[in-house]
C-alpha cells in the first residue's frame, strides 16, 4: 500500500531535567530521551497505526545506538538509517520552567545527520509513500540541506505529498537572515505547512495570520495550518479556514507538543487516504484538527517526545474523559 510517511532530518537525545523550574545552569541531573522533530513526527503517525520511515544518519556511538533501538521500538521503519564514524550522534539539554517551557542548549559541532547526502538516498525509497515530512533545523548548509532538496523533487516527481514544520531553532543558525532565507524557500515546495504563532512574525513579517497567506499560499501550498498552543489551531485553505480550540490540561512537559500535533494531523490524512487535500470537508478538516489538539495535549502530560506519544487505542480512551 502506497500510503506511509517518511520523515528526513535530525534525531537526537533530549537530556531533560530530573526536576523542573530550574535554569539550564542550575539542573543537576538530566533523563534521556530520543528525540529530534522529525523523528518525533514520524514516531507519532507510527504509534497511531500507519507504517512510517525515516532517513538519516548518525554517529557510530551508544547514543546512536539508543535512537535506532528507540525508534524500533515505536514501529518507525530505521532501514535506511546510515551510520557514520566520522560524526556524532547529535544532543540537546533542555530546562524546563515551572509551566513545561523550554529552554534548550544543543552539542552538534560535528554532528553526523548532517552528513546525511543525495548518494544516501535509495532510488525507490518513496515507492509506497503517500508523504514526507521535514522540519528546518537540518536545512544548514551541509549534505543534508541537498538530501533534503533531492527527497522533495522525488517526491513532486512522484505526486507524493510534501509537509513541511519549519518548527525554529534560532541557536542553530549563525546567520538568523539566513534561517529565514532558507525557510522561506523551502516554504514553495510544500502542500502542508504548519507554522506556529511563535514563528509567524519571524518568517513571514506579518503578526496576523491572514495578512500572511497571500505569501504562503502563492506556491504549492494546499494547507496552512496556525497553531496557537493550549488555544488551539486553525486550518486554512485557498477557500476558507476552519479552526478547533484546545483544551485545558495540566501541563507536565511541552517537549514534542508541536511535532505530535503535525503527526497526529499527518496520520489523519494516510489514514484516510486522502488524494486531494483541496476536497477535505470543514467538517472533516475540523476533526482533524480537533483530534491533533487532544493529541499534543495528551503528549505534554508526561514527559518527554516520542516516548510520551500514544497509540491509537490509548487516545480513544483518553478522548472519552477529555473535556475542554
Amino acid at each position: 500500500m502506497k500510503n506511509k510517511l517518511c520523515g528526513i532530518g535530525e534525531a537526537l537525545i533530549d537530556f531533560i531535567p530530573e526536576v523542573k523550574g530550574q535554569r539550564l545552569k542550575d539542573v543537576p541531573s538530566f533523563k534521556r530521551v530520543a528525540g529530534g522533530a522529525p523523528a518525533n513526527v514520524v514516531g507519532a503517525v507510527t504509534k497511531l497505526g500507519i507504517p512510517s520511515k525515516f532517513l538519516t544518519k548518525l554517529g557510530d556511538d551508544p547514543f546512536g545506538d539508543y535512537i535506532v533501538e528507540v525508534l524500533d521500538e515505536a514501529g518507525i521503519d530505521t532501514s535506511n538509517i546510515a551510520r557514520d564514524k566520522e560524526g556524532e550522534t547529535a544532543l540537546a539539554f533542555v530546562s524546563l520552567a515551572s509551566d513545561g517551557n523550554r529552554d534548550f542548549k544543543f552539542y552538534r559541532k560535528n554532528s553526523a545527520d548532517l552528513r546525511y547526502s543525495v548518494e544516501d538516498i535509495p532510488a525507490d525509497i518513496l515507492n509506497d509513500c503517500r508523504m514526507i515530512h521535514f522540519c528546518s533545523v537540518d536545512l544548514v548548509e551541509s549534505p543534508m540541506k541537498e538530501a533534503h532538496k533531492k527527497l522533495i523533487d522525488m517526491a513532486i516527481a512522484q505526486n507524493v505529498k510534501v509537509s513541511f514544520d519549519p518548527n525554529l531553532r534560532f541557536s542553530l543558525w549563525d546567520d538568523l537572515d539566513q534561517l529565514k532565507e532558507t525557510v522561506n524557500d523551502f516554504l514553495k515546495y510544500a502542500d502542508i505547512i504548519k507554522i506556529s504563532d511563535e514563528e509567524l512574525e519571524f518568517i513571514t513579517g506579518h503578526t496576523d495570520i491572514k495578512d500572511a497567506l497571500d505569501g504562503l499560499f502563492a506556491d504549492r501550498a494546499k494547507y496552512v495550518i496556525y497553531t496557537k498552543g493550549a488555544d488551539g489551531a486553525e486550518v486554512y485553505t485557498r477557500n476558507g479556514m476552519v479552526e478547533a480550540s484546545g483544551y485545558k490540561i495540566d501541563v507536565r512537559d511541552t517537549t514534542g507538543a508541536g511535532d505530535s500535533f503535525i503527526g497526529a494531523f499527518l496520520y489523519c490524512l494516510l489514514n484516510d487516504e486522502v488524494e486531494d487535500l483541496e476536497s477535505v470537508s470543514d467538517d472533516t478538516l475540523r476533526n482533524y484538527l480537533d483530534f491533533a489538539n487532544a493529541y499534543a495535549a495528551n503528549t505534554t502530560t508526561k514527559e518527554g517526545a516520542l516516548a510520551a506519544m500514544a497509540d491509537r487505542a490509548e487516545m480513544d480512551q483518553w478522548m472519552k474523559t477529555l473535556k475542554k
